[in-house]
């Protein structure tokens, strides 16, 4: 039957001629420009009711379907709310119910494939270690992974075994598009860095609704301009970016806006819409290429399992067939043809079926071409970069490579050995041999029978107008089969399940804030969050077959076992959902990185942040010695000890947003933590004396040697901040013993050694060199520093950075209900102030004196040294940035600290923007940047001072302004400076952009935000890895915390006087003891106990 433009326009805008499905009056309005902005036609088609996709079968907890078959359909949110009643809260909330009782596994298909998995340490089999240049980026189309898959906007399921991504071809480039490009850390002149326009923009936590946008040039991507520029370029001289070049100018470009839904109540349904906007001026084609695959578990060992299949069922259905997974159908629905900005088809006025864009299906083999990289024949004539043939004739190997149309296979050349994966060879081909003229019909790269084990469903866009004309391109990936599934029939109920789900993202991420938050925050907040729940990652490593090789693969070197640490590692088995710091730049986990992830993410989705903390201490992660892995380019290394805090956190922001006590969660860990603690008592403190080393301790190049080498000059560094961390290691364990012993009095003993073990520590802080007392504390400058000790000699380090600031970290107020719950500690704390008081009033808060509320405090720093290091910190000369605290203090600006060593000058200057060294790596900079992790301690540090000291203790801030604030004042005002990173200001410019006009004022650009690694210290422009939205994501927490009283940036600050009602001291509602709770946003109501906007001591 033909099909004229009202109804192609029809199944184009359905969702949006009808409204938001379900159409409830409450529903929250979105706060920003997340949806797609598909142009409507002029004429809107007529309202037609969609119908309602078949129910589940029932099962516990689902809701039943509407009772009364006459009345307008309803949206699965408004069924749910009247079965659920009272409780109900969110429909996402609803599925992370059911995710977490085990009656529906929402999770099992997510957003799991890695930007990046080649040149990762898994992929290295090198002599060399060299995992860049064995396993590059001109490899990674032909040769197939062992132990990941990777893709633009990839989901699989939760063991990726089934994978799915998109490729696209924009007629220009020599190869898909089917993963994003960025220099190598040789390559970049401040190591890796991703060279994409790409964005996270929405994700619910069970990946029920996500969106990912990909901005693709027109022109051909300019790979070579870029490696080159980059090499040639300085670490004096920023970074060359994607936007330096022409590839994006006069907007010649696509967008292209990935969308997942799931099915209301299956989650193994996953609706996909791919949509693109031709940005530019003239009309342009597209090719769109999704991808189906599975990951190659074939190819390792003796004998092979056996293969999973695809195959095509239909013209526009490929078959998943998998011995675990049953049998999974991606059905690719014929598109309607592109359309204008005005909504009107590029063939106007012409009929026919003829008009829909019918996909080609593509299959071949996920194996290696060994004949592309080596010059070799293949096992099989149909191989991984099949498709890259198969559609762009530049990328066809030369004739000699072929018989018969197809690539030479060892059946062909008998006689001739061909390794089996490639590990044995790094050199690939120079990619300038003349592509083969043979006419595409005699061409056979793809497998002609339609099966195999990677599949691509193939559409071709012609003449898509500019402007912002678009092309539309549905697939469904389920079990189901069409009598099974309505929306497999119905475009309108297909885009109609899209558009609830997005709805029910609203909602979700609506309800998170209390009281008012602007749009624009409330958007920062929304990608942020939906970052970190994009950056999931499958990831896999059995460090023991990585070592040793795999059986049906040539041995690797010997020589590979002692490049790294991680040969010590013989027990580590991951093969998890972990959080990543970026999925591109590090696509790997790292262990401090996680425990900052685990905050904002205990937010949204507590089970996932506690899995993720659960899994670091498990016996096949965590060495049998107690030492927590740090990465995979190093397990051995040392990162800070903040598993016991985020652990505690986590706990804490459950038990305070969702009413939860995971009491065997927190105990599980804590069990796993005292192996640890002890590990570092051992390993770190090397004589004994409660002071520590710890080596780079993640703060990179801090200071003024490397630290996770031996000193040049001789002797040990005795590191401020390392055994800062192991103090507040002390009071986190002591928090969890105490919370623990409400439950089982075991644990009051544990919390007594705690306190002691920290008391010594605090008092380490002073150590003994022979008969003379050498402090990390500087008199005379007010500021902890590192020293270096030569037997009885010692000398500090006047460095003014970080270290100094970290000894605040340690810090913990003791409610006197908390105390006398618990009368054996209190006994045994009373003893020891009486009795030690050489130990427990040196260096550390008077343990005598009581504070507001009758409370304790357990803190590294005196009343005296907190005033004198917050002089400094709050100094805008000096560590305070109008976007936070300096990573370095500016001082060292004009006046740079260093030593001669042996006729080489080592020195530290402030940087404020990228690592002018080449120290570990060059990639990251901690002398001088804003990094989020460290400010966000700091933030709650002073929020822990606060309900010690109340307003009884009040600091200029800024320093030289004449303006106090009491530390609870401060913290929000250093939260405020963090936010206005992200912010837009009065002139509509984002600090984070650099002032680049495009990313401020683009339409297309401004509303989007990336979430670097870390920020420079002077402007707030983002720096690093582009999209870490793993501890970068904390300015969520902020927002959520602080949003609704934070300014513009580049606005006055309110003046205290007026603003006083935000910080009453008192507010009308009672602690679990019964005490008065102290309550920062004590402005809004009572109900912030219930939100994060509560920093009482219950909650902090």
């Amino acid at each position: 039957m033909a099909t004229n433009v009202r109804s192609i326009q029809q199944k184009l805008f359905r969702a949006e001629a009808q409204g938001t499905p379900g159409g409830v009056a409450d529903s929250p309005k979105p706060d920003n420009p997340l949806t797609i902005s598909i142009p409507k036609p002029s004429t809107p088609p007529s309202y037609v009711p969609p119908k309602l996709s078949k129910p589940a079968p029932a099962e516990s907890g689902t809701p039943p379907a509407a009772a009364d078959a006459q009345d307008a359909p309803r949206s699965y949110r408004d069924r749910l709310r009247q079965t659920l009643g009272a409780a109900y809260k969110t429909t996402e909330g609803y599925r992370l119910d059911q995710d977490g009782r085990r009656e529906r596994h929402w999770k099992r298909w997510g957003p799991y494939v890695a930007d990046r998995q080649w040149a990762t340490v898994r992929e290295d089999y090198s002599g060399d270690g060299d995992a860049w240049a064995h396993f590059p980026h001109e490899h990674a189309r032909s040769r197939t992974y062992r132990w990941g898959e990777d893709g633009i906007a990839g989901i699989s399921d939760n063991h990726q075994r089934l994978c799915f991504s998109l490729a696209l071809w924009n007629e220009q480039d020599r190869m898909l598009k089917e993963r994003l490009f960025g220099v190598s850390g040789p390559q970049g002149n401040h190591g890796e860095d991703v060279k994409e326009l790409y964005y996270y923009l929405d994700s619910t936590p069970t990946h029920s609704y996500m969106k990912f946008l990909y901005k693709y040039p027109q022109k051909a991507y300019p790979y070579e301009d870029i490696v080159r520029e980059n090499q040639h370029r300085g670490r004096e001289v920023a970074e060359f970016e994607i936007l330096d070049t022409d590839a994006f100018d006069e907007d010649r470009y696509w967008d292209v806006f990935v969308e997942y839904a799931k099915d209301e109540d299956s989650p193994d349904n996953v609706y996909i819409r791919i949509t693109a906007y031709n940005r530019g001026p003239d009309t342009a084609s597209l090719h769109i290429v999704p991808q189906l695959w599975f990951s190659n578990s074939w190819s390792w060992g003796v004998p092979p399992p056996p293969r999973p299949n695809l195959s095509a069922t239909t013209n526009n259905r490929i078959t998943a067939t998998h011995d675990k997974l049953g049998k999974t159908h991606l059905y690719c629905f014929p598109s309607p043809p592109p359309v204008g900005s005005d909504g009107q088809p590029v063939n106007d006025g012409t009929d026919g079926e003829e008009d829909s864009v019918e996909p080609e299906l593509l299959f071949t083999e996920n194996d290696t071409n060994f004949t592309r990289l080596w010059g070799v024949p293949n096992k099989s004539p149909y191989v991984k970069d099949a498709f890259h043939d198969h559609i762009v004739p530049a990328h066809r190997p030369p004739s000699h490579q072929l018989i018969n149309g197809r690539y030479k296979t060892t059946a062909d050349v008998k006689g001739k050995g061909v390794a089996t994966n490639g590990h044995e060879s790094d050199s690939s081909s120079s990619g300038d041999e003349r592509a083969t003229p043979t006419p595409q019909s005699a061409l056979h790269f793809v497998n002609p029978d339609k099966t195999g084990t990677k599949s691509a469903a193939h559409y071709t866009f012609r003449d898509v107008p500019g402007g912002g004309g678009c092309a539309v391109v549905r697939l469904k990936l389920t079990p189901n089969k069409p009598q099974q599934d309505p929306t497999l029939e119905d475009e309108g109920l297909f885009d109609d399940a899209i558009e609830e789900r997005r709805v029910e993202a609203d909602e979700f991420y609506y309800n998170l804030t209390q009281g008012y938050v602007s749009d624009d925050l409330r958007a920062i907040m929304r990608q942020a969050l939906s970052g970190m729940l994009w950056t999931k990652q499958y990831y896999k490593f059995i460090a023991k077959d990585w070592l040793e090789g795999d059986p049906a693969q040539p041995p690797p070197p010997p020589s590979r076992k002692f490049l790294r640490g991680n040969k010590d590692w013989m027990h580590f088995h991951a093969a998890d959902i972990l959080s990543m710091p970026d999925k591109w730049e590090y696509p790997y986990f790292a262990a401090w990185d996680s425990a900052f992830h685990c905050i904002p993410l205990a937010v949204v989705d507590p089970a996932f942040a506690k899995k993720q903390l659960d899994l670091l201490t498990r016996e096949w992660y965590m060495k049998p010695d107690g030492q927590i892995p740090a990465y995979e380019w190093n397990f051995s290394d040392v990162n800070p000890p903040v598993h016991a805090w985020a652990t505690f956190r986590v706990f804490k922001i459950e038990r305070k947003l969702y009413g939860r006590e995971d009491l065997a969660f927190l105990e599980r860990v804590f069990q796993k933590l005292l192996v640890n603690f002890t590990w570092w008592v051992n390993r770190k403190d090397a004589e004994g004396a409660g002071v520590f080393e710890g080596g780079f301790l993640g703060l990179d190049n801090i200071g003024v040697f490397n630290r996770s080498e031996p000193l040049p000059t001789g002797g040990n560094l005795r590191q401020a901040d390392g055994t800062a961390w192991m103090a507040f290691y002390c009071l986190n364990m002591l928090s969890m013993a105490l919370e623990l012993a409400k439950h089982n009095p075991v644990y009051e003993d544990i919390a007594s050694k705690f306190f002691e073990h920290f008391i010594y520590i605090a008092d380490a802080m002073t150590y003994h060199s022979g008969e003379d007392k050498m402090s990390l504390w500087s008199e005379q400058d007010g500021m902890y520093y590192d020293a270096i000790q030569w037997g009885e000699y010692s000398m500090q380090l006047p460095v003014r950075s970080l270290v100094g600031l970290i000894p605040l970290y340690a810090t913990l107020t003791l409610e006197p209900s908390l105390i006398n719950r618990f009368p054996g500690f209190k006994k045994r704390m009373d003893w020891f102030i009486e009795n030690r008081p050489e130990v427990s009033g040196r260096n550390m808060a008077n343990m005598k004196a009581r504070g507001r509320g009758e409370r304790f405090l357990l803190a590294l720093a005196s009343k005296e040294r907190l005033v004198s290091i917050l002089e400094k910190m709050l100094d805008e000369s000096e560590f305070f940035s109008e976007h936070g605290i300096r990573s370095l203090s500016k001082v060292h600006k004009d006046k740079p600290w260093g030593m001669e060593v042996n006729g080489q000058r080592h020195e530290v200057n402030y940087w404020p923007g990228e690592s002018k060294s080449g120290m570990f790596g060059g990639n990251s900079n901690w002398r001088g940047p804003i990094w989020l992790a460290v400010n966000f301690l700091l933030i709650e540090s002073l929020q822990r001072f606060h309900q010690y000291y109340g307003d009884e203790l009040e600091v200029e801030c800024p320093a030289g302004s004449g303006e106090y604030m009491n530390l609870l004042q401060v913290a929000e005002e250093i939260q405020h400076r963090i936010i206005h990173i992200f912010g837009r200001d009065i002139h509509g410019r984002r600090a984070l952009n650099g002032g680049n006009q495009k990313l401020d004022f683009d339409p297309h650009f401004r509303d989007y935000v990336w979430f670097y690694e870390y920020f420079h210290g002077d402007d707030g422009r983002g720096l690093g890895a582009s999209h870490q939205t793993g501890w970068s994501g904390l300015v969520a927490y902020h927002i959520l915390q602080s949003g609704a009283s934070c300014r513009l940036p580049k606005t006055p600050r309110t003046p205290r006087s007026l603003a006083h009602h935000y910080f009453d001291e008192t507010i009308d509602s009672q602690s679990e003891y019964g005490d008065d709770v102290q309550s920062l946003m004590s402005a809004f109501s009572a109900a912030d106990l219930n939100t994060l906007g509560d920093v009482s001591p219950d909650a902090l």
